[in-house]
């Protein structure tokens, strides 16, 4: 038995360590993505997202693929994303406070256009796409799958590859519909080996893939002026919008098998898989409702959040099953609100309140953080109709978000009979400030 676990040790290092070439491996993830963690663009993140449904940027592929159709015009869109953290857990099994505090840096670039000219057909079609990458662009799949005895954060940290795509068009007078896909990868690697007991191998065969995974999202929006009073009326200016976007996760399974030679034949080597989830996404349904005029406007939206699918999906991991952890669905309003000041600027801002969706206080091994937390957003946007040396105007756009969470007591819970700290309570806590910015073409 001894030897089998030594074994088994050895081998899972050499297949991780030979996969991590594929699956850019030991980097630091979370569940969740920067779409909802924090908001793609300044817009998105100085409103809290109160206003993302009803933005006429190309992070309207995420938030809400109907609004591309809102704006003809084509876009190109590039910016940063600076998320600093300080997260906080105080026990007596510590000596220091701070628990984490690794920034997630993205560079973003998107852009939308008319495809009308292409077809013959009578309504427009937009198409939109945006993408981020971790790590200021040096960084595209971060993943991280541990136990830990001291604890961890459920959500921050570093945020994979965000890649979505999408299209709308004009259904009726005032009435929009889009769809999009948020796209993640499920990476596979198979490990063959023959080793000795002192963990030299020879005869190796390493095979690593991914493949892509595509969840849709789908909206509707409605632009009450246009369809009941084209002509204007009371209606004018309010809007509202739906959007339901399918749960996403980013995946890796790593097979192995390995022979010893005069202890474990080829014909029953010994096998082991590991199948594990880092950044997950639940099934979100969102309703917006807006109000704008020519100088203001505002806006609220609710989302439910299913995290308690993430249950079934941890049943399935193989390093955190053992955890039992129990998630609930959850409620997250958002109100926002913006302003034009002059001609060229505006302001904007926004709240938000997003409950723990962690029901457990104790996950046996992984030992999950997670927090109550309030979000304050402000942004500031600067468009220019015409410039010295572009025909088309020049958006620019920064935002800042700042989020608290809410103390919350957790139970160390650690199976390992050498662990010293089970049984300890810790008190968590934290702040984290996001600073973004973008700059837009339009054409």
């Amino acid at each position: 038995m001894p030897i089998a676990v030594l074994l088994t040790k050895r081998a899972l290092c050499a297949a991780v360590a030979l996969s991590a070439a594929g699956v850019s491996l030991s980097a630091h993830a979370s569940m969740g993505n920067i779409g909802t963690t924090y908001g793609l663009l300044p817009s998105d993140i100085g409103t809290a997202q109160a206003l993302s449904m009803f933005n006429t940027q190309v992070s309207a592929t995420y938030y809400n693929p109907a609004y591309l159709a809102k704006d003809p015009r084509g876009e190109l869109t590039t910016g940063l994303l600076h998320a600093a953290q300080e997260l906080r857990a105080t026990g007596a099994d510590r000596t220091g406070r701070v628990l984490s505090n690794t920034p997630s840096q993205h560079v973003l670039i998107g852009m939308k256009t008319d495809l009308s000219s292409l077809t013959r057909f009578g309504p427009p079609l937009y198409l939109g796409f945006v993408a981020g990458v971790e790590k200021y662009g040096m960084e595209l799949l971060a993943f991280e799958s541990e136990t830990s005895e001291s604890g961890q954060f459920l959500h921050y940290g570093r945020q994979p590859l965000f890649l979505n795509i999408g299209g709308a068009t004009t259904l009726w007078r005032g009435i929009d519909a889009g769809v999009s896909t948020r796209i993640t990868l499920h990476s596979e690697a198979d490990l063959s080996t023959t080793t000795d007991l002192a963990g030299n191998t020879e005869q190796e065969q390493l095979s690593v893939q991914a493949k892509p995974s595509i969840r849709g999202i789908a909206s509707i929006n409605v632009d009450f002026g246009k369809t009941f009073c084209p002509q204007g009326c009371w209606l004018s200016g309010f809007e509202t919008a739906v959007a339901y976007r399918m749960a996403s996760n980013t995946k890796t399974t790593v097979s192995a098998n390995t022979v010893i030679p005069g202890l474990i034949p080829e014909e029953e080597p010994l096998n082991f898989t590991i199948v594990t989830y880092d950044s997950y996404q639940p099934s979100v349904i969102a309703l917006g409702m807006h109000y704008g005029t020519e100088r203001w406007r505002v806006g609220v939206t609710v989302e439910q959040q299913n995290w308690s699918e993430l249950e079934d999906e941890l049943a399935k991991d193989t390093v955190k099953d053992q955890a039992n952890a129990q998630f609930r669905d959850i409620i997250v309003p958002r109100i926002g609100g913006s302003f034009q000041l002059t001609r060229h600027f505006a302001i904007s801002a926004g709240l938000a309140w997003q409950e723990s969706a962690l029901k457990s206080d104790s996950t046996t091994d992984v030992n999950y953080f997670d927090n109550e937390k309030y979000i304050a957003g402000l942004g500031l946007t600067a468009e220019f109709p015409r410039t010295r040396y572009l025909t088309y105007p020049v958006r620019i756009d920064l935002g800042y978000q700042r989020q608290m969470l809410k103390e919350r007591d957790f139970i160390i819970d650690n199976s390992n009979p050498d662990s010293t700290n089970s049984g300890t309570v810790v008190t968590t806590d934290g702040d984290i400030d996001v600073f973004s910015g973008s700059i837009s073409f339009k054409f």
